[in-house]
């Protein structure tokens, strides 16, 4: 069976890419679970608002690398992570990602 924080681990280990972000980052979250012949996990959905000045740099930063980029969640590996919508406007950007965690062990 998923772990219940399995999306709340990868939520708070994205967010740590805002710690020096002077404006606001809101995060959505919906997760369901997610199971393979071989694998159990959750997918999940993310939708990040960042709004401020210096938003669109932020946003550019974090995105950068993102894909390959790893993440430490306590018992759980993401398997994957995509941007399947980036909105930019004045004062902020919206990102919606979809990502994979899998339990590991």
């Amino acid at each position: 069976m998923t772990s219940p924080d399995a999306g709340t681990a990868l939520q708070r280990a994205l967010c740590v890419n805002f710690v020096n972000f002077a404006g606001t980052v809101g995060v959505e979250l919906a997760s369901r679970p997610w199971a393979s012949i071989t694998f159990s996990g959750a997918r999940h959905r993310l939708v990040l608002r960042i709004a401020g000045a210096g938003a669109a740099a932020a946003a550019d930063a974090f995105l950068d690398g993102l894909e390959g980029r790893e993440f430490a969640l306590r018992g759980h590996i993401l398997a994957d992570i995509v941007v399947v919508r980036e909105v930019r406007e004045p004062g902020g950007v919206r990102l919606t990602l979809e990502a994979l965690t899998v339990e590991s062990g």
